[in-house]
This record gives C-alpha cells, structure tokens and sequence, in this order.
C-alpha cells in the first residue's frame, strides 16, 4: 500500500470519528499530526501505526487531539454574547435554570466567557448551567486547570480580568463562582450522548464548527443542534458559517454580528447546497428596531449598562467594497498587521466575505501562522470555489509545508480556471 492510500485511510477514521473533513482542513495537516504521534509511540512506519492507532482508543484520542488545534480567547466576537444576553431577557418565563451549551468549548475560553456576560447581565450563578464539550481531551485538560496567558485576553475591553480572575502563577485563573458554572465533557455535535440531561437548550453556541465538515456532516450537525434546542431557543454559529442554518430550519434574529438564529415556525429542512451555488452575502438585511432598554445597571459590566443598539440598515455594497480596497492597499504597502485588524473589522461589520478571509489569510501567512493562513484560505474558497488568489496562495502554502499531491490539485483548479476564462 502506498503512502497517499495510507493517508486516505486515516483521513477516513477521521471522519468517521469526529466528522472531520480533509477537503476543509487539508492534507498538510493530518500529515504533520500523523508525524508529531508516530514520533511519540516511535513508530516510524505508517503500517504500523495504523495497527496501533485502529487497536488503541487512547492512542485514537491522541491522534484526535493532534489534528484539532484550538484558536480562541475570551469574549471573542462580544457581539454573540450581547445578542445572548438580549434574547434570554426577553424570552425567559419561569423559575427554571437556564441551560446553555458550548460546542465546541475548545480550552474554555467560550462557555466561562458565557457565564461572566451573565453574570455581568444580572443572572444569580443559581439560574444558569452551562454545558461544554469538545472532542479534545487535551483541550479540556486545559480548560478544567483553567490557567490562562496573555493570549487568551485580547482586544482593548479587558476590565472582566479584574472582576472574575486572579493572578496566578503561569497566568490567570477565574473565580470560583465563574468555574462552578461550567460543566466539561468530552463528546461531539454529532454523538447521540451529546446532550446533557433532558432539558432542551435555551442557548447553543456551535462557533467555526460546521466549516470543517463535508455538506452531508454540516446537515447532520445542524440537524441535532435544533433537536437540542429549545422550541424558542438561540442559535449561535461563526460568520463563515451564517448561510448554513437557515437551510436547515432556522431563521436569522437579525441581531447585528451576532450570527445568532431561531428555529424557523413550520420549517422544512432542504438539503444543504454546494457551497458554488451559494453566493456570499455582503451583509445582513435590515433588522428590527431594539426593544425598550433594561433598567441602568452598574457601569463596570458590559453586559448590562449599555442597552441593545439600534438596529443599523443594511451596508451598502459601496462601503463594503470601500472596505476591501482599503484593505488590499494596506498588503500592497506591506502594512500586514493592519491588513489583519481590518479585514476582522470587514467580516465583523459586512458578514462573510472571501475576499476579507483571504486577506486574513495572507496576513497569517506572513506572519508564518501556517495553520490559520490555511483555515482562512479555505474559508474564502468554501464560499466562493473560484477565487483564484486563494487557491494559489493555498497552493504555495501546501507546497511549502510538503504537502505536494494537495498542491498540484489546485494547480490543476488554477489550470482549468484559466482554461475558462481564456487566460
């Protein structure tokens, strides 16, 4: 058996085991996970391992945890926590706790962010229970030990780190009343066990998951994620993501940036399209003007002393395109961590966007982040496949990193392309 067949075949126990698409994240990278454990069982022939990964569950596990590579920080696109804030106030009845997942929940960033915005907001620690999950055991390992460094603390609003950590040594670590909060559980979106208890979710937040299955996983996902939620449940999914619930029963809530949905009265579910049948949106449609604002609450909490803003209409295609110039000049001049910062800005403001994810790309690149250049790379082509700057910029990076039969795969894209277009 060759190599390349060798490769397939652990690709397809990925799938099979957490749904994970090699189309989404690329060869390079099960590659350079397959070489990290082989080194650590030494084990230096790819027959072999595939033995002892098949008849090894840890060893499985391990594997798992080498290929998912988390990139995340707390209060990471804040806009999904005010929207969270906003909807279980205006649609929570009752004395029963509120409970919420996260999914993934990565090293924890995500579900203890949850639990400080409701806090903030006013909830009891009594009211609320989060659920997190992720299928790296490694990543929980950290979540649980809950120590955290500067980099799990960006952007320029970090007061939250004086109220809910303290100092210690390697980092930061929450109070307790944030930690109890949350419960971690190794699991996926796709497990039948996924849910915790018989309760439905009032709040889920799925971020940049779906992007890295195949069409028929992202319906499967999707699927399970409504069965979960509550009949008047939150939605919360990742910008690149944002075309994909409404195909499955879920209506937008329209709050800005948020990427948060509903299900849909009456739904039917259709089958997800190919990504090249769906055009990118530029922004969403004009939203509903924001309810009265709740009574002033303390300024030193975000979640509370600023009431929901105004609804904006929706951005004119002028601006968005004025952004993405402004951008690409700012890569002419070489001025890359600019081009980071806006085309973040760009997504954030506009929604989605290939050419915004292939800035950030090329701005990842540069700075020799590999993994993240890729991701953003394969965004920008998961909603527009003929982006042609993409794909070769994608196709040096594969290049670069060895993985050759990846490469000359898009060079052949890139080859039919220009077929087409006459160039």
């Amino acid at each position: 058996m060759d190599e390349t067949a060798q490769i397939r075949d652990f690709e397809k126990l990925l799938k099979e085991t957490i749904g994970l698409s090699m189309e989404t994240v690329g060869a390079s990278v099960i590659r350079h996970a397959l070489k990290r454990r082989m080194a650590a069982c030494t084990i230096s022939d790819l027959h072999a391992y595939w033995a002892f990964v098949t008849a090894n569950p840890a060893e499985r596990q391990e594997l798992v945890d080498a290929v998912i590579v988390p990139e995340t920080w707390f209060f990471r696109d804040r806009e999904a926590f005010g929207a969270m804030v906003r909807h279980l106030r205006e649609h929570r009845s009752g004395d029963r706790p509120l409970k919420l997942l996260s999914l993934p929940c990565s090293t924890g960033e995500e579900p203890y962010s949850i639990a400080m915005a409701l806090l903030d907001a006013g909830f009891p620690d009594c009211s609320f229970q989060i659920d997190a999950i992720d299928i790296s055991s490694r990543n929980l390992v950290h979540a649980q030990r809950a120590i955290y460094g500067r980099n799990s603390f960006r952007g320029d609003d970090i007061a939250f780190r004086d109220r809910y950590f303290e100092a210690c040594e390697g980092g930061f670590k929450p109070h307790d009343i944030v930690r109890r909060q949350v419960r971690f559980r190794l699991g996926n979106v796709l497990s039948a066990a996924a849910q915790t208890g018989p309760e439905a979710y009032d709040v889920a937040f799925c971020r940049n998951l779906l992007i890295y299955f195949d069409r028929e996983t992202q319906g499967a996902a999707l699927t399970r994620l409504r069965q979960m939620l509550a009949d008047d449940g939150l939605l919360l999914v990742g910008p690149a993501e944002s075309g994909l619930p409404p195909l499955l029963g879920f209506a937008s809530v329209r709050f800005p940036r948020a990427f948060a949905f509903v299900k849909a009265p009456a739904a039917r579910a259709t089958t997800v399209e190919p990504p090249a049948l769906r055009k990118p949106r530029r922004a969403p449609a004009k939203a509903a003007p924001a309810p009265q604002a709740a009574a002033p609450r303390p300024a030193s909490r975000p979640f509370v002393q600023k009431a929901a803003p105004a609804q904006p209409s929706a951005s004119s295609p002028d601006r968005a395109d004025a952004s993405l110039t402004e951008i690409e000049r700012a890569a002419d001049a070489g001025r890359l961590t600019e081009v980071h910062a806006a085309a973040e800005r760009h997504i954030a403001e506009f929604g989605p966007s290939p050419d915004a994810f292939y800035w950030l790309g090329l701005a990842h690149d540069a700075a020799d982040a590999a993994e993240d250049a890729m991701r953003n790379y394969r965004k920008a082509l998961y909603l527009a496949p003929d982006h042609q700057r993409a794909l070769a910029q994608l196709r040096l990076l594969q290049q670069r990193l060895g993985d050759h039969s990846g490469a000359k795969a898009l060079a052949d894209r890139l080859d039919r392309l220009a077929k087409r277009s006459g160039t």
